[in-house]
């Protein structure tokens, strides 16, 4: 079960460190409509849970960052909108970005780079320089390196995401996503990533790749 007076505390740091001191609203409100958000009933893996450990990442990969505060904050709001039968899920997402965290008192150039990284988990494809969107994509990929058991909780919560697809469509389309991810030359972007998860997250793809193939 997921602390809610924690996650309002981690909020407001994240947006009291993107904006200057008091240069803004009391940041309750707006921790509170996200995390109404991430609780809504459609949703199995992106949930508060998911939500915690990506930020639970970035606070490991935060060296890496050119501005940690401003990547938890896209981190808030990257799932923020989501229903699974919907493919403009991450352009919703940032477009309540860029409306909440002006009102909020965030500065237009962190706003925007709020919303572009939000924009970016469509594809988990940072520049080389990007180093915000490196440990955000890194942070919301981290699950693939999961334990087994975990992993496996994982992509069951995933399969009930989106249980309106018929079993051989689903299978087929989640075997392609794996497959390329497997051809991508690495996973991670940042060196603690490419250490510590890039070996067991090849794994575990690889063996649902094999489950899937089983079950065909």
């Amino acid at each position: 079960m997921a602390d809610l007076d924690a996650l309002r505390l981690r909020f407001a740091g994240a947006l009291e460190g993107a904006r200057a001191p008091g240069a803004g609203p009391d940041p309750a409100p707006y921790a509170d409509s996200l995390l109404a958000r991430w609780q809504e009933p459609q949703r199995h893996y992106h949930t508060l849970t998911h939500l915690t450990a990506v930020l639970d990442h970035i606070d490991v990969l935060a060296e890496y960052a050119a501005d940690p505060d401003v990547v938890r904050l896209a981190a808030w709001f990257h799932d923020a909108v989501y229903l699974p039968d919907r493919s403009e899920n991450e352009e919703r997402s940032a477009h309540l970005a860029e409306r909440a965290l002006p009102e909020a008192g965030v500065p237009p150039e962190k706003t925007a780079e709020v919303a572009r990284l939000v924009r970016l988990t469509i594809t988990h494809a940072p520049a080389d320089d990007d180093r915000n969107g490196q440990v955000l994509c890194d942070a919301d990929l981290a699950i693939l390196a999961a334990p087994p058991s975990a992993y496996a909780t994982y992509t069951a919560e995933v399969r009930e995401e989106y249980h309106f697809i018929p079993n051989d469509t689903f299978r087929e389309g989640r075997s392609a996503i794996l497959h390329q991810l497997l051809d991508l030359p690495c996973l991670f972007r940042t060196p603690y990533g490419r250490e510590h998860w890039e070996a067991t997250a090849r794994y575990n793809l690889a063996a649902e790749l094999d489950l899937l193939s089983e079950t065909a």
